[in-house]
């Protein structure tokens, strides 16, 4: 299997565009910040039938009933309306019918209430971060996915990187010249 170093290294060749260290499980960079219990606080009735109109608006979101899908995030909101979590959730709603003002607003509350922490905040910040590359403000972006990378977010780490024409070219050559040396070896 090898050392989290080799698997590190194995990671960076075969997978160019992901940065150096994010391995499932392996962190060579910082930390990132403990896991927050962004629900504790909530009552556990109120919280189960949150989470339940939640599910039903990502299903209907799923299924492209994008009206019903913000009803059930809008019940939900108006039922735990200090929970950041729908309000991530109808902020992609939004932002896949189009209402990209809605979906920034919806992800500034979002970010707001969770205080920039746990799963919530890093889902704002990844999502308010594709929105800005979507609009072609990369530092805005590049500000967002630090924050969710902070979090924990191999996704915004990756997009670190895109936004990152350097790294993304030393990963690439790389991977060439572990390619050419793989042909060497095979008689090539």
């Amino acid at each position: 299997m090898g050392t989290p170093n080799d698997q590190a290294v194995l990671q960076a060749i075969f997978n160019p565009h992901t940065p150096f260290g994010d391995v499932a499980g392996l962190d060579l960079g910082e930390e990132a910040e403990e896991e927050v219990d962004e629900d504790s606080i909530f009552p556990q009735e109120q919280l189960q039938q949150t989470k339940a109109l939640e599910l039903q608006g990502v299903m209907a979101a799923e299924a492209g009933d994008f009206s019903t899908a913000l009803e059930k995030f809008g019940q939900a909101i108006c039922l735990l309306p200090e929970r950041a979590s729908a309000y991530n959730n109808r902020a992609q709603a939004r932002r896949l019918q189009g209402d990209v003002a809605g979906a920034l607003e919806d992800l500034e509350r979002a970010v707001q209430l969770s205080g920039g922490r746990g799963r919530a905040g890093r889902q704002g910040f990844v999502q308010r971060g594709l929105l800005a590359r979507l609009q072609g403000r990369d530092d805005d972006a590049r500000r967002d996915f630090e924050l969710a990378a902070r979090l924990g977010s191999p996704f915004a780490r990756r997009q670190l990187v895109l936004l990152n024409p350097y790294a993304a070219l030393c990963n690439r050559m790389l991977a060439d010249m572990m390619g050419q040396l793989r042909g060497t070896r095979n008689g090539r």
